[in-house]
């Protein structure tokens, strides 16, 4: 059972907490977010529920949020988007200069890298995202192509590193991505200010954000400030340690150097299935299948569904609203055979031939999971749905805990992981790099009591 941001805002309100009033325009708009999974709530990271997958576009207050750092304060009289580096004239844009621009609406799908990363075996740290850590679309922009094109990049240009508003905590790095030249300028990326129609919310990067279409969202920085064309490759801990992919099959649970992996860039072929939910009871009588299915930019040709465990497939049929970054929504109408339960599998094909593979291949960061989806639904009069898991309760922290670990961030992030004790002690060393205040003394009680209550356990 998940912990849904609604319910954990009451308890606080219990306590006498109050959620942050809504920004002015001048400073972003923060978005209302409804029923969303709640993975961190300082800083805020929420993944969408399973009927976010619904509809074609996502609606605001159902997208995903993810969030490194705090989520800035800024002021759009003051704000300014700085071009420099390897260009022939360095601009500073105000909002303003930057609406006169001829806009561009793109529809595209934004997904973290790390959205799956709660259902890979053996577990890897970080946030456990399943499966609503993405989202479609509208965003309206400039092509930053153009923007390029006005401040000259020089020929010596190798790479564009996006920096934002948001600011480091502790001796925490700062959120610095960057992306090839080559793919900066093409026109399909942009600097976008609206979403879905409506100003971009400050959650999702007030006043100005890139837009990567068919990458994953480490690319796509928020509360965009400068911008800087280099001559080398970024050397930030985001680009060269955190963000990377072997780029092929790895024994599961072993470690890989991150000099030897790759940056993390495309999506993967990948469809979800919405309804019915895992552990759903449903008459024995026709039923819906339906969810939506996504790639890099290479567009889904086709979605498959299996009722029988994969023994048959069938093609779903695929809606009319597409474009080439967005998702298809798909849906396949059932008649259960007879009473009893059934697996259902749902798996995509793009135009290039890609399809989900059946096994995921592991990685030690968790990134870019994509194996076909399958749910387990009860037919007929019968079946009462699979019940679902409590969730366990907190323990009480330890003084040692409460000092090093609560400070930045809530008990949240760290109650979902399912760590070894020597994953653990690698988080341990990783926060204290980043400025947690862990005493000597106390590590060994820190490491001991977080692999007790957070250790290796069954997925709920």
């Amino acid at each position: 059972m998940h912990t849904t941001r609604r319910s954990f805002l009451s308890l606080l309100a219990a306590s006498g907490f109050a959620p942050p009033l809504p920004l002015s325009a001048a400073t972003g708009v923060m978005a209302a977010k409804r029923d969303m999974i709640l993975r961190s709530h300082r800083p805020e990271d929420l993944e969408m529920p399973m009927d976010g997958f619904s509809s074609w576009l996502t609606p605001i207050d159902k997208f995903f949020v993810r969030t490194h750092l705090y989520v800035p304060k800024v002021d759009l009289a003051s704000w300014r988007l700085s071009v420099e580096g390897e260009v022939d004239k360095p601009l500073t844009l105000t909002f303003t200069d930057i609406e006169k621009l001829a806009r561009v609406d793109s529809v595209a799908v934004l997904e973290c890298a790390g959205n799956g990363r709660g259902l890979y075996e053996p577990p890897v740290p970080g946030l456990q995202w399943e499966y609503g850590a993405v989202g479609n679309a509208r965003w309206t922009g400039v092509h930053l192509a153009g923007v390029l094109r006005m401040a000259g990049v020089k020929s010596s240009a190798r790479e564009l590193i996006f920096d934002g508003a948001d600011v480091p905590m502790g001796t925490m790095p700062d959120f610095q991505r960057g992306i090839p030249i080559d793919r900066a300028l093409m026109n399909d990326v942009l600097l976008a200010f609206r979403m879905n129609g409506e100003p971009l919310p400050i959650q999702h990067g007030f006043p100005l954000r890139a837009v990567v279409p068919g990458w994953s969202s480490d690319s796509w920085t928020k509360w965009l400030t400068r911008i800087t064309v280099s001559a080398t490759e970024n050397t930030n801990f985001f680009m060269k340690t955190a963000y990377r992919h072997p780029g092929k099959p790895v024994a599961p649970g072993s470690a890989v150097d991150a000099a030897a992996m790759n940056p993390v860039t495309s999506l993967r072929v990948k469809s979800v299935i919405a309804s019915p939910v895992n552990g759903a009871a449903v008459p024995l009588r026709p039923v819906r299948i339906a969810g939506v299915a996504w790639s890099n930019g290479s567009p889904v040709t086709e979605v498959q569904v299996s009722t029988d465990g994969g023994r048959v497939w069938h093609q779903a049929r695929l809606g009319n609203d597409q474009a080439k970054f967005a998702w298809r929504v798909w849906e396949y109408t059932w008649t259960p055979p007879a009473e009893g339960f059934y697996s259902i599998l749902a798996r995509a094909k793009d135009l290039s031939g890609d399809i989900q593979p059946l096994v995921q291949e592991w990685n030690p960061s968790g990134y870019l999971y994509n194996v076909v989806h399958s749910v387990g639904v009860r037919v007929g009069a019968a079946g009462q749905g699979i019940p679902a898991s409590a969730a366990p309760a907190s323990p009480d922290l330890p003084q040692s805990v409460k000092s090093a670990c609560i400070g930045c961030h809530e008990i949240d992030p760290i109650a979902q992981q399912r760590l070894t004790r020597g994953q653990w002690d690698k988080e341990v060393d990783k926060m204290t790099r980043w400025g947690a205040q862990v005493k000597p003394q106390d590590k060994e009680e820190i490491v001991r009591f977080l692999f007790d209550h957070f250790g290796p356990r069954p997925r709920r």
